[in-house]
């Protein structure tokens, strides 16, 4: 059984991170029931459920929580659970009747936990957005991009998924470890724009420092420095070199045949235009496959930069078995590790209403209560006859 074995979580339905948050639990052994829309969301949920990867591992129970008797039969969730997770524009939920007073009434030992863009208070609070915007706001997307071009979009992984899911994922944790001396639930603000700002911690403190300049391309880790870049190979693929400290770069110049003069001047920056220059000679020189046998498992620091179809066949993902196969779809295994608390293999998202009945029952609901929100169109059981 995982280390989350026995929380009970509930997921009002949404995208980006909130879903992450929710399938880190339920990778993790959490039993997470997601409060899904009746109708078409318009969420841009896979409707095939194998490849909704962030989706996985859950039960689904389908209600229409605008309705009375579906915000009531929520609160009956609310009473066994641990945590809410909502990811609504600040105050939706206190519209539907399922904000944080009306839960901790009813549950006062509930983390609720809210993923927003911007929070939950201040001036941009209510306004639409997306990852690029939030990050844009922290400094992060300014620091990246090639010298002497645009901020370039890192995926949504700085906003949605880094400065997202895993803040809410660790205030939920942190939330719940507080409440084992207090007796206690709370609320736990987490928004995008707090949690990229946070991840760029390290990048303030360089910039005090006065080693981190505002011009892209230009510093120690963003592909200003030749010995912290990609290079392109004979083959037209890519590797990665990242021999920052002198033991490593030493290694490196070694183990590659770059000219050994580089080694007492690495930090020369008059040097890098000349470094970077015979560097990319030298990579340009062999294929991708050629370098991975002189320098991979080294101490130079190196790596091949690889696709998403490749990253699951490399030897060292294979090894730790980095990549499961869920209903023929390769994806992440959960992820950390733990020795002796290990999580089941994950199972595929459910069907949009899958475990309608068994979650109300669960829920303390009879079958009669359970058959009139039916019939009265306020909760689907999926596979149900009309």
């Amino acid at each position: 059984m995982g280390p989350l074995h026995g929380m009970k979580v509930i997921e009002l339905a949404g995208i980006g991170p909130g879903p992450m948050c929710a399938m880190l639990l339920s990778d993790l052994g959490a039993d997470v029931v997601r409060v899904d829309r009746i109708e078409p969301s318009g969420l841009g949920v896979p409707q095939t459920k194998r490849v909704d990867v962030n989706g996985r591992g859950r039960r689904s129970l389908a209600l229409d929580i605008r309705s009375a008797a579906g915000r009531d039969a929520v609160l009956r969730l609310v009473q066994g659970a641990d945590v809410l997770i909502e990811g609504f524009r600040p105050g939706v939920t206190e519209r539907l009747g399922l904000g944080p007073a009306e839960c901790h009434a009813r549950n006062p030992r509930l983390v609720y936990g809210r993923m927003t863009g911007f929070g939950q208070q201040g001036p941009l609070a209510s306004a639409a957005g997306h990852d690029l915007n939030y990050i844009a706001l922290t400094g992060a997307l300014h620091a990246i991009g090639p010298a002497g071009g645009k901020p370039v979009p890192p995926l949504n992984l700085v906003g949605d998924y880094g400065g997202g899911a895993l803040y809410l994922a660790f205030g939920l944790m942190a939330a719940l470890f507080e409440r084992q001396r207090s007796g206690r639930g709370q609320v736990v603000d987490a928004a995008m724009v707090d949690g990229a700002a946070s991840l760029a911690s390290v990048f303030f403190g360089m910039r005090a420092a006065g080693n981190q300049s505002d011009r892209r391309g230009d510093n120690l880790l963003d592909g200003g420095a030749p010995f912290y870049d990609t290079y392109e190979t004979a083959d037209g693929l890519y590797v990665s070199l990242a021999a920052l400290e002198p033991k490593f770069f030493a290694e490196f110049t070694e183990r590659s045949g770059l000219d050994k003069r580089y080694i007492p001047r690495q930090y020369d920056r008059k040097l890098w235009p000349e470094m970077r220059a015979e560097i990319t000679a030298l990579f340009r020189s062999r294929t991708r496959d050629a370098w991975c046998s002189q320098l991979e498992g080294t101490d130079a620091c190196f790596a091949p930069v690889l696709s998403f179809d490749e990253a699951p066949r490399h030897h060292h993902a294979l090894a730790r078995h980095a990549f499961v196969e869920v209903a023929g779809v390769v994806q992440p295994g959960p992820a950390p590790r733990f020795d002796r608390s290990v999580p089941e293999p994950p199972r595929v998202a459910p069907e949009v209403g899958q475990h309608t009945r068994e979650v109300l029952a669960e829920a303390g609901l009879g079958a009669d209560e359970i058959q009139a929100l039916l019939a009265g169109g306020v909760a689907l059981q999926a596979g149900a006859k009309a």
